[in-house]
């Protein structure tokens, strides 16, 4: 009777395992046996990225082995004994604690594990004691992800550990309150499994919890926080955590690595984050989190960096490569980095295939991307060829302000002002490329013949702005029309909105004097006496007066009156205003006096408007050493200093030292107010200078330096430079109030709010702006 019922249970547990044999495939993709060869997951270790070893790598499931073992299984053997202790394996007895530290396969009988005898080999290393309890888990519930999650954890903790071949065959944990366990822990549920550990143990005081699960919860719990931390924008804590646990930098949590990476790169260590990608490249065999990789790291990192991590992209079976798919957005973030940065180069290829997009896609986007990367080269045909596009394809203020841009560049300023007309109040920099491209219209030589409903709508926008370059221009134009008494309300205008514009109370005092107003001439030289030497220094102003006074002009036209040629002497040697350029957008300038932290635009110093003289091209090295400095000191009258520079380098070519020094004087000038500091400082030493010219050049030069620097960003810089101008001449307001915003945003408040309290004493608003700012970072709750 014994026999027969072994005999029937032998049967049962054969016929089970034939049935499981007929479907190999489905058991092989139950449990992931199906991928030999694919490579083990690499540990990112957090000092540096660990390559792949092939010659170490560790093997995984040999589903043929498997297979095999099973059919053992369902095969009589023709030598096995008819004996029902020879028919099935024995069982092994689980202990009711913590699961086996160690797989111990159960015994069976030999027929049944007999295998082809291995080839002699070396001794191999001896097996470390591993909790396997997980992996007979994961396995029996067919959780591929969180299997294979483990297998990498294992073999980052015991490099000489290798997986068993059939995780089933793990003993099995009786414990069903173990069970109950490792089900939380599966489901996440970390801190109800802490509490299950503590009450078992306040129970059972015997009893220990598996130590692979203790490791497998703290790794899960640090996961848990380093995402909390990184979702906080906590970098520090992410990096911190993720060198506390090293387990979690593998393939299997690609997810924590681009966290990592990104930590790093927002504390500074770019080159670590460009490192954690780089070991995703190439150690990780997923598609779409390479894929994935590229792209978070095209949003993080520089665009050579990026370049370095394309190399490592894989050739796809059809030669196309990995990243094709992607290479048209990566692209267009290239290009608009290289908007940003106009000392960027960009390989050709990239701006190739943005051209070829922009033409066969047709998206306005593309135009404008190509647009302000060529204005910010200066290569204002092709940019404005990109704008033109852009705006047929779609009119937008953006478009539009770059074809503006693109038009004054290339000193087509009433069209400019025409393109921007519809846009000039959708944003501040559509507002100031606006009046930029009037001031700029207002200016031309000869005057323009501006119909009279364009000059009523750039007088409106003036006047509702209160913009002073082109309330100045309007006077100088008024001039020119011999319209002394338009001219004069014009530059009071200007004065009355910028009481220190030297230009326009110049323009209203030899108005006046034109008009014999003699006493508004002596208010003139009496307010800005010991400021501007040209003004209280005024000469008889009589020969400015045109010998004939013309009519004014008839409806929709405009009369144009030359006259005389402008005096060539050299002006003033007063201090100098720090004078510079800034953008408005890629590629837009115009001259700016700097009053930081806000930029206040001003015009440059001129006389009385002409044409005669320099109006025209000539070129300067034809013409003699004493008739090139008169030149260049006309073209500086009337801004145009980058042809100036030409004149006064033909000037310097003079074997008298009085020209030689005022050339090389006017140069300096000239190349300040092209915003070109370093030129300048060379122009200087071209021939010697007295004291007083040398110190305003060398105060002019450093001020300049230093808002070039904290438009960078390189605010220590900056105050180097204040501090070094400083030593020649006191420091003026609104650089005062430039170093205290140096000082708060390199966080040095309490010098920061010294600062702006001492600038606001004089009443400056821009240093009580900086004492509001102050308050708003160190007491933002105070402010709410």
């Amino acid at each position: 009777m014994k026999s027969s019922l072994v005999a029937i249970s032998a049967a049962v547990v054969v016929a089970t395992l034939v049935t499981g044999l007929k479907d190999r495939a489905a058991l092989q993709e139950k449990f992931g046996l199906g991928s030999a060869g694919k490579p083990a997951p690499e540990l990112m270790v957090m000092g540096r990225i660990k390559p792949t070893d092939a010659s170490a790598g560790n093997p995984e499931f040999n589903a043929q082995l498997v297979a095999d073992k099973i059919e053992a299984i369902t095969s009589p053997s023709p030598s096995a004994p008819d004996t029902p202790d020879a028919a099935a394996p024995q069982p092994t007895t689980p202990q009711s604690g913590a699961p086996q530290t160690a797989a111990q396969p159960a015994p069976v009988a030999p027929p049944i594990v007999s295998a082809p005898p291995a080839p002699q080999q070396a001794a191999a290393p001896a097996q470390p004691a591993v909790d396997e309890s997980a992996l007979r888990y994961f396995a029996s519930r067919g959780d591929k992800v969180r299997l294979q999650a483990e297998i990498s954890r294992l073999q980052a903790l015991y490099p000489n550990w290798v997986p068993p071949a059939d995780p089933l065959a793990v003993p099995q944990n009786g414990d069903k309150q173990l069970e109950a366990m490792w089900q939380l822990y599966s489901d996440g549920r970390y801190a109800e499994l802490r509490k299950a550990v503590a009450d078992r143990q306040a129970a059972d005081a015997g009893w220990q919890p598996p130590a692979d699960l203790l490791d497998r919860l703290d790794v899960a719990e640090a996961r848990a926080r380093l995402v909390n931390a990184s979702d906080l924008k906590q970098y520090a804590t992410v990096v911190d955590i993720a060198a506390a646990t090293p387990s979690l930098l593998t393939c299997s949590e690609v997810d924590v690595l681009w966290r990592v990476a990104e930590a790093f790169i927002q504390t500074e260590r770019a080159q670590r984050g460009q490192d954690a990608y780089t070991y995703i490249l190439k150690n990780c065999t997923n598609p779409a989190e390479r894929q994935a990789t590229v792209e978070k790291a095209s949003t993080l990192l520089a665009y050579q960096p990026i370049q370095a991590l394309l190399t490592l992209e894989s050739p796809a079976a059809d030669g196309s490569k990995e990243f094709d798919a992607i290479r048209d957005n990566l692209t267009r973030r290239f290009m608009a980095e290289g908007n940003d940065d106009p000392k960027l180069v960009i390989a050709p290829d990239y701006i190739a295939r943005l051209e070829k997009l922009a033409e066969t896609e047709g998206l306005a986007s593309d135009a404008l991307l190509l647009g302000w990367y060529q204005l910010r080269r200066n290569n204002d045909a092709d940019a404005e060829k990109w704008f033109r596009a852009a705006r047929a394809k779609q009119d937008s203020a953006a478009a539009s302000q770059g074809l503006a841009l693109a038009l004054i560049a290339r000193k087509a300023p009433e069209e400019a002002e025409d393109v921007m007309f519809r846009w000039r109040a959708d944003s501040e920099d559509a507002t100031s490329t606006y009046l930029a491209a009037t001031a700029n219209l207002m200016a031309l030589q000869p005057p323009a013949d501006l119909a009279e409903d364009v000059l009523h709508r750039i007088a409106t926008e003036v006047i509702a702005r209160k913009y002073v370059p082109t309330a100045q221009q309007f006077g100088w134009y008024a001039r020119s029309l011999n319209q002394f008494q338009t001219a004069a309300r014009w530059f009071e205008t200007a004065l009355a909105w910028k009481p220190d514009d030297e230009p326009s109370a110049y323009g209203l005092v030899i108005t006046r004097e034109q008009l014999s107003d003699r006493k508004g001439v002596l208010d003139l030289q009496r307010a800005w006496a010991g400021r501007s030497s040209r003004i209280t220094n005024l000469e008889d102003t009589s020969s400015l007066t045109p010998n004939a006074v013309m009519p004014p002009p008839e409806k929709g036209t405009l009369a144009v009156k030359q006259p005389p040629a402008q005096p060539t002497q050299p002006p003033p040697t007063e201090p100098l205003p720090a004078e510079r350029r800034i953008t408005l957008q890629p590629g837009s300038q115009v001259v700016v006096r700097a009053a930081k932290p806000a930029m206040e635009t001003a015009t440059v110093q001129r006389g009385p408007r002409q044409t005669r003289g320099c109006s025209t091209t000539i070129d300067a090295e034809q013409l003699e050493p004493t008739d090139a400095l008169s030149r260049g000191w006309c073209l500086m009258d009337i801004n145009r200093p980058m042809e100036a520079i030409s004149a006064f380098e033909a000037a310097l070519q003079s074997p008298t030292r009085k020209v030689r020094e005022d050339a090389a004087y006017g140069q300096s000038l000239a190349y300040l107010r092209a915003g070109l500091s370093g030129n300048a400082a060379v122009a200087a030493t071209k021939a010697p200078q007295n004291r007083q010219r040398a110190a305003e050049l060398q105060v002019a030069i450093l001020a300049d330096r230093a808002l070039s620097a904290f438009d960078a960003g390189r605010y220590r810089e900056t105050l180097i430079y204040l501090d070094q101008r400083a030593q020649l001449q006191q420091e003026r307001i609104d650089l005062m109030v430039l170093r205290g915003y140096c000082y708060l945003n390199l966080k040095m408040y309490g010098d920061a709010t010294r600062i702006f309290e001492a600038a606001a004493a004089t009443g400056s608003r821009d240093a009580a702006r900086g004492l509001a700012d102050v308050r708003n970072v160190t007491h933002p709750d105070v402010n709410d």
